[in-house]
């Protein structure tokens, strides 16, 4: 494995890179770090794929923006960007938490680019606020965290205090049966403690959910793109705690993806489910996409 830079204008991002073949695109979520597929690196290489972790925009100083942009619109456009900047016409996208929200918004805007989608741990963004929540109104209660991220000054300091607590209480909460080992978590708090990081992951939340959106009563601009014509696995943990797997049910609509669609849950899993369970995760996906 190799670290490598990708770029879009000023832009610079750290990926971990390695192979030939196809490209493998995987992209992480909220509060993690690249190396959150290091599970799925050796199963993906031995198959003959090309694969690519990208570390998200504002995880490291170089990919933090001066205009501070971290709307979905401009997430969306940095995958098309690595993509470019990996010489390559199409990929195979995998993306867990935020990762898999920029993957919706990707494939919706231009599926051309992509052979297959795989997603981990959130169901369709664009059927979540406007179905999802009201179906399953338990959600609003998991999704205490975005409300708080609203705030000011307060989940900036809660954040950091007691060596990144608030964080590793939602890794527990989130995914109570996996048990983060000493050096992963060290390497998440690397990332963390990175200057800027912390304002940037709390970004995401500030310039993409409000209150008002995450109850259904206003729009957000990922509301237009229902259609993914991008052929979707969609694998949810059954002891999500971050994202209650019943969602699927309401969120994942057919007629949403013309190309395909496929929703898998794991047992047994929680929000992390390709730290927890890889080698199911890692079957599925590379039945998937190898039928691409």
């Amino acid at each position: 494995m190799q670290t490598i830079i990708l770029q879009r204008g000023d832009l610079r991002f750290t990926a971990y890179a390695a192979g030939d073949g196809p490209l493998v695109l995987c992209m992480h979520g909220f509060p993690d770090n690249a190396h959150s597929f290091q599970h799925q690196f050796a199963a993906l290489l031995a198959a003959g794929y090309r694969v690519v972790s990208v570390t998200l925009r504002g995880y490291e100083p170089d990919s933090q923006p001066a205009n501070g942009d971290y709307r979905i619109e401009e997430l969306a456009g940095d995958v098309i960007a690595w993509i470019d900047c990996l010489g390559e016409a199409r990929a195979h996208l995998v993306g867990h938490d935020w990762g898999a929200v920029m993957a919706y918004v990707a494939c919706a805007r231009a599926p051309e680019r992509f052979r297959s989608l795989t997603t981990l741990g959130i169901p369709h963004p664009a059927r979540f606020t406007a179905i999802g929540t009201r179906k399953v109104p338990a959600q609003l209660l998991k999704s205490w965290y975005m409300m708080f991220f609203q705030l000011p000054v307060l989940p900036d300091y809660a954040i950091r205090r007691s060596n990144w607590s608030l964080l590793q209480r939602l890794w527990r909460t989130w995914s109570p049966g996996l048990g983060l080992s000493a050096e992963d978590w060290s390497t998440l708090c690397e990332t963390f403690a990175v200057p800027g990081v912390r304002e940037a992951m709390l970004a995401y939340y500030r310039q993409n959910v409000s209150p008002a959106i995450l109850l259904g009563l206003a729009s957000s601009p990922v509301n237009s793109l229902r259609v993914v014509p991008v052929r979707t696995l969609a694998i949810t943990g059954a002891e999500d705690g971050c994202m209650d797997t019943r969602l699927y049910e309401y969120t994942m609509l057919e007629r949403d993806f013309p190309a395909g669609l496929r929703i898998k849950r794991i047992e047994g899993a929680g929000h992390w489910a390709h730290r927890e369970k890889p080698d199911e995760v890692n079957r599925l996906l590379l039945d998937w996409i190898s039928a691409s």
